[in-house]
């Protein structure tokens, strides 16, 4: 009787390191986009460490959401389907990439006060955004592996 119930449940995704990767590199695109023109935001406004920072990481998460929007909406999915593919397929993977990268950035000493025409700042930022990429993978691999994530973008991409 167990057996047949077994059966009848949904089969994971493939949760190969490849797709990961995909998926993990398509989040890193949309966060560096918002981290970068939040940083310049801020920078250019004069605004302090945290509201730039805060800034930056809700710009991140925009920028993540509307990446993978355009894609489902391009498949002929409608705007709230969308929206909630987007939410599921991105906001684990984005919150862990924003918190590696911002923790990084936070950590290392003289970044936070370091401007925007600094090669401090391009070397530190380069550097967190690829420790939240390896931090990531993973992430998205085991989300993937169970059905989630970027497995519910990736059935629109065929």
């Amino acid at each position: 009787m167990q057996h047949e119930h077994a059966r009848h449940a949904p089969a994971p995704s493939p949760a190969g390191w490849p797709l990961a990767v995909q998926a993990t590199l398509h989040c890193l695109t949309g966060c560096a986009i918002g981290e970068v023109l939040g940083m310049v935001i801020g920078t250019a406004l004069g605004w302090g460490d945290v509201p730039t920072l805060v800034l930056a990481v809700v710009l991140a998460f925009f920028f993540g959401y509307a990446l993978t929007l355009r894609g489902v909406l391009r498949a002929g999915v409608g705007l709230r389907a969308g929206v909630r593919v987007a939410l599921a397929a991105d906001t684990l993977s984005i919150a862990v990439m924003e918190l590696v990268d911002n923790g990084v950035i936070a950590c290392w000493p003289g970044a936070m006060d370091a401007g925007l025409d600094t090669a401090l700042f391009w070397v530190v930022l380069a550097i967190a955004l690829a420790v939240a990429f390896v931090v990531t993978v993973p992430v998205n691999k085991w989300m993937i592996g169970r059905g989630k994530g970027h497995a519910v973008v990736h059935q629109y991409h065929h």
